[in-house]
């Protein structure tokens, strides 16, 4: 999904074009930060499965939750089990831990997607924005053979060549960092720098083909 540099650019809503992405932002409510079922770490290297209660109806989980994959024609809402924890408008899905502190890696196999986004949110961010649009998610994204960070709607280039079959996210919370890892060289393409003051989880946005998240790993060795 291509998300608006300025003015010129549009971005996809569940399928189908939408202009003035900026007028979204201001529009839903925060979710409760706490909520019974979720599972919350201040440790190292997250373990975690896609949260079905979140996926946009889009979306299709596959490989035990460790994968989605996009339609393009999605299910009829009104087939879905409408919770306040899901997306209603992005095709977004967040991961089922919640994190709190520490040192994480996880990978993501994404060589079958021309069109995504990668990298984590805060818990209680509003289910009517999408990831990258606003100060409560960090992500990376990859659409028109170019990756790109971004956050409050506003992307920066990464010079990352081609597309990698597999690429890392590492996240340090009280470094206040999140970066996107080249596996094979171990070396942090980009990074950004974040004061993070609530519970995250790692979020992602598909809008073609299929991810595959493999969590619970050790960083590379000589990571830097």
């Amino acid at each position: 999904m291509a998300m608006p540099l300025g003015l010129g650019h549009s971005c996809r809503l569940a399928g189908r074009v939408m202009g003035a992405l900026s007028r979204r932002q201001t529009r839903g409510t925060l979710l409760p930060a706490i909520r019974w079922y979720i599972t919350q770490t201040a440790g190292n290297n997250l373990q975690f499965k896609l949260d079905d209660r979140t996926a946009h109806s889009s979306l299709d989980l596959f490989k035990k939750d460790t994968g989605v994959i996009y339609r393009i024609l999605g299910l009829d809402p009104s087939h879905v089990q409408q919770n306040p924890e899901r997306f209603r408008d992005w095709a977004v899905v967040f991961g089922d831990g919640r994190i709190t502190g520490g040192r994480h890696y996880w990978e993501v196999t994404v060589k079958k997607s021309s069109e995504f986004r990668l990298g984590v949110a805060e818990a209680a961010m509003s289910r009517d924005d999408c990831v990258g649009t606003n100060r409560s998610s960090w992500v990376f994204g990859y659409v028109q053979r170019k990756w790109f960070a971004m956050t409050t709607n506003q992307r920066v280039p990464v010079p990352l060549v081609g597309k990698p079959d597999r690429v890392g996210i590492l996240l340090d919370y009280e470094a206040g960092l999140i970066g996107l890892v080249d596996i094979p060289k171990a070396k942090v393409i980009h990074s950004m720098r974040v004061t993070f003051r609530g519970p995250l989880c790692p979020a992602f946005g598909l809008w073609d083909g299929e991810l595959l998240t493999h969590s619970g790993l050790e960083e590379p060795e000589g990571l830097k």
